[in-house]
């Protein structure tokens, strides 16, 4: 395999052609955040992350409330620059090391019910197909840009991004342990009373830790800086870490050990929004995450719970749980229906695929679809009837790389591909 850094659209656009001309296949990748193996390249992998120019940031369209930026800039550089003109992203996922492209190519989101993920921001974008011609896809082009704004590689090499963004903003957070019970029995009150709001819930517990973030005109009151060593570092990433690591060498104690990770009660802080979206996670782990309809979260979180107690699972890691808004885009996890994210993480080194096979079977049954960037293990057959428009997104993606250029074995399984 040969390893290719695109520092422009015309670096981009020479290794496709080279890669036609040769009989090799591409792949693009970006800060390597997926699970999958969508990025996988056996012959030649672009790597995006110096095609990262935030210049155009300092002239964002004022008027419409757009910015644009190349494709491998990584969304924590994206929020800063942003910031520092006055603007932010409206809604983010919880990490921010992922490149733009990769983002909205895996339909990643965030929280909040009237709000779409990242990919239903976007407004346009630019592609080098698998003919090593360039487009310029916007909202206007219909079908062709609701395949491509969450296109999993297998359209073309995004090289540019523009983005609808809005004037900074502050929000609250408060972060609180509540019993699960609770939380379950006034979920459409949570959901439609803040901003934002998801919840862990602990396995081998009653305890879910909840978040509500919500927009304020207050000045942002971040929390001191010692407090946020012990409550972001210490505790949700060093200590945390210890435990699961306890846990993968002695299974037994997890339950035991899970009692303490909602003892550290209430914190409440404010901030610039990209600041409370975002958080570090340095603890290791492989993660399944499935979309289901917002009316079937209930159900979903309580099959889980039920299939642990009753296989007896031992489960370190909370479950979180997120909700957004519906969007139009083919392949996005949100399209046609508001949806809640379930997400489960096993530590690094432990076993996880009877436990992420058990909640994919919970899932399937409810019409759940899986995060693009996170392990699942369906293919076609299951996929298709999932996704209303699974045929048209097929026939662009046939029209835009007609010889398979962009295809690795992960996407010839998700799309039924023989070529």
């Amino acid at each position: 395999m040969s390893w290719k850094i695109a520092r422009s659209a015309d670096d981009v656009r020479e290794t496709v052609t080279e890669a036609i001309r040769d009989g090799r296949r591409v792949k693009a990748v970006g800060f390597g955040h997926s699970f999958t193996a969508t990025a996988v390249a056996k012959d030649v992998l672009v790597d995006l992350r110096r095609l990262d120019r935030v210049g155009r940031v300092e002239r964002i369209d004022e008027s419409s409330g757009e910015v644009e930026v190349e494709g491998g800039v990584a969304i924590a550089d994206l929020n800063e620059a942003l910031a520092l003109q006055g603007w932010a992203l409206a809604n983010l996922g919880d990490v921010a090391y992922q490149s733009i492209s990769g983002a909205i190519s895996t339909s990643t989101h965030g929280t909040g019910v009237r709000l779409t993920g990242i990919a239903g921001q976007v407004r346009g974008l630019s592609l080098i197909d698998g003919t090593g011609a360039e487009h310029r896809i916007q909202r206007s082009d219909g079908d062709l840009f609701r395949a491509a704004a969450v296109g999993l590689g297998s359209l073309g090499i995004i090289t540019s991004v523009r983005l609808g963004v809005v004037p900074a903003f502050v929000l609250s957070a408060v972060e609180t342990p509540m019993r699960l019970d609770a939380v379950l029995s006034n979920l459409d009150e949570h959901v439609a009373e803040n901003d934002h709001f998801e919840f862990f819930w602990i396995p081998h517990t009653g305890w879910a830790i909840t978040k509500r973030n919500n927009r304020t005109p207050d000045p942002a009151s971040p929390i001191p800086r010692l407090r946020e060593w012990w409550q972001k570092s210490f505790l949700e990433n060093t200590a945390f870490g210890a435990v699961c690591r306890v846990g993968r060498a002695a299974p037994g104690l997890i339950p035991r050990l899970a009692t303490a990770l909602p003892s550290s009660g209430r914190v409440a802080y404010s901030n610039a929004s990209h600041k409370v979206f975002a958080s570090a996670r340095r603890v290791r782990f492989v993660e399944m995450e499935y979309a289901v309809p917002r009316a079937a979260c209930t159900e979903a979180v309580v099959a889980v719970r039920k299939m642990i107690d009753e296989k007896g699972l031992r489960i370190s890691f909370p479950v979180e749980v997120r909700f957004t808004a519906a969007d139009d885009l083919f392949l996005s996890t949100a399209n046609g229906r508001e949806s809640a994210y379930i997400a489960v993480h096993m530590y690094k080194g432990t076993p996880f695929e009877s436990y992420f096979r058990e909640v994919e079977a919970i899932m399937r049954g409810l019409g759940g679809r899986p995060h693009w960037g996170k392990m699942h293990f369906m293919g076609a057959a299951e996929l298709e009837p999932l996704y209303p428009g699974w045929n048209s997104f097929l026939g662009i993606r046939r029209g835009l790389d007609p010889q398979g250029l962009f295809v690795n074995d992960y996407l010839r399984r998700i799309f039924g591909l023989t070529e």
